[in-house]
């Protein structure tokens, strides 16, 4: 597939390194010339210019392009971008697009008559990624395969985990149902710039502040996944949030109906128009940094500190503030993506970026050949992958051992009739089964040809 992508912002940059994993071709603009040269180091073509130049979108072969996604900074420039892109002949268009209007008076705003064929709205995507993290309080990551038959889940390894300085075999007693199948552990080790990835085998040991990663059945496997991080697992019911910005307005919004919200916002007038707009919240005129106001807030009886600001280093400081208070779950958002690996030593629950998380999602909606989904975890140098088995392929009607499965992959689980099953080595796969791999970027080859 033939893909042009608009702006290479962090989330540019993250989509063209996911899309040019795929083999796509990819053709990426930007009027800098600095920022895109981050792009040497993929395999991509690059071209300095305006996105809605009629004169560079033609030089990036828009007519004879299978997508074009437009997520620059500004709305404005991403709606024009896709409206000249498809009057010059590209086949789909997707817009990233900051106002809620768009989303939700889809009634009123055609935007398929003016060339846009698709929107992405991160705050709102973000806002769902919270709304998850809230409802498995001791996980720092989590998504769902197929409506939620398999369920993907890191957790932290605290110094009171069960696992923490025991190996893989040695914590077999705690999987007595192999209802969840561990698939990764990121550590962080010490004189090294990048982050360690590990696919585990028997005898790798967990160590205290890694970040382990599993794949679960909804039944049972997800909470005993949970209980492993050392960390209760707590129902949350009532939040704070500070930011008045539209990615604290969007999860304020989106959450209210469940949980009880006080939001803190720093500018008067700002915080009397969310009042207004969302009469079920409270809204307190403060900062968030300000302890001394937030603990006449009782910030102390709150369940989870979500920290969405538009400055990064304000939500760090008052996710940090909170959590020295002893609040069961801090979410902090943060503009720079290399903060996410380095939440569990930096005391924040979760660290995350709406850039990514709409990237993210975007590719997942790009699909080629026998791969049927991708998620990449920021941080982890390891995919999870979808494949479909037919009966053609190299691992239908055999078990792992059979194919010779590369050892830097994994299969976390199998859905099969709407079923979802973590397996092991005697697993017999079948025509039209999905399988969930995890795999070190080297292998995703190997693993491909197997189900081809």
């Amino acid at each position: 597939m033939r893909i042009i992508i608009a702006g290479c912002g962090e989330m540019g940059f993250h989509l063209s390194k996911l899309l040019a994993k795929e083999e796509h071709d990819i053709v990426i603009i930007d009027k800098d010339s600095d920022i895109l040269s981050q792009t040497e180091i993929l395999d991509v073509i690059s071209i300095v210019g305006s996105a809605t130049s009629y004169k560079v979108l033609e030089q990036a072969n828009i007519k004879s392009s299978d997508l074009l996604i437009a997520v620059t900074e500004s709305e404005e420039t991403n709606m024009i971008c896709c409206t000249i892109g498809k009057h010059l002949g590209v086949k789909k268009t997707i817009a990233r697009i900051s106002n809620s209007d768009f989303i939700h008076r889809k009634d009123a705003f055609d935007l398929s008559s003016v060339g846009i064929d698709e929107v992405i709205f991160p705050e709102a995507l973000a806002a769902k990624e919270i709304r998850k993290l809230l409802k498995e309080s001791a996980a720092i990551t989590t998504f769902s395969f197929e409506g939620g038959v398999l369920e993907f889940i890191g957790i932290p390894i605290g110094k009171d985990s069960v696992l923490n300085g025991k190996s893989l075999k040695e914590t077999n007693y705690l999987n007595p149902d192999q209802n969840f199948t561990p698939v990764a552990i990121l550590r962080d080790e010490e004189d090294v710039v990048k982050n360690k990835t590990i696919i585990p085998r028997a005898d790798d040991i967990f160590e205290a502040s890694d970040h382990a990663y599993f794949v679960a059945q909804k039944d049972g496997g997800v909470d005993r996944v949970l209980a492993l991080s050392g960390k209760k697992q707590h129902q949350i019911k009532d939040l704070m949030i500070y930011g008045g910005g539209p990615m604290a307005f969007v999860t304020a919004k989106h959450l209210s109906k469940k949980y009880k919200i006080k939001l803190i916002e720093e500018d008067r007038k700002r915080a009397e128009e969310i009042a207004a707009a969302i009469p079920n919240i409270m809204v307190l005129n403060g900062s968030g940094t300000d302890l001394e106001f937030l603990m006449k807030e009782n910030l102390e009886y709150m369940d989870a500190f979500l920290s969405l600001t538009g400055e990064t280093e304000k939500n760090i400081l008052a996710a940090l503030a909170a959590k020295e208070t002893g609040i069961k779950k801090v979410i902090a958002l943060v503009g720079n993506m290399e903060y996410i690996p380095l939440s569990q030593n930096m005391g924040v629950d979760t660290l995350i970026n709406k850039k990514l998380i709409a990237a993210d999602f975007i590719s997942k909606h790009i699909k080629k050949g026998e791969l049927e989904d991708l998620h990449s975890i920021y941080g982890l140098d390891a995919d999870v992958i979808e494949l479909n088995v037919n009966e053609k392929s190299k691992i239908c009607n055999n078990t792992i051992k059979d194919v010779d499965f590369p050892k830097s992959a994994v299969i976390g689980g199998v859905i099969r009739n709407n079923r979802g099953v973590t397996v092991r080595g005697d697993f017999v796969f079948e025509n039209n089964d999905k399988v969930v791999v995890m795999c070190l970027q080297d292998s995703r080859k190997s693993v491909q040809t197997l189900f081809k």
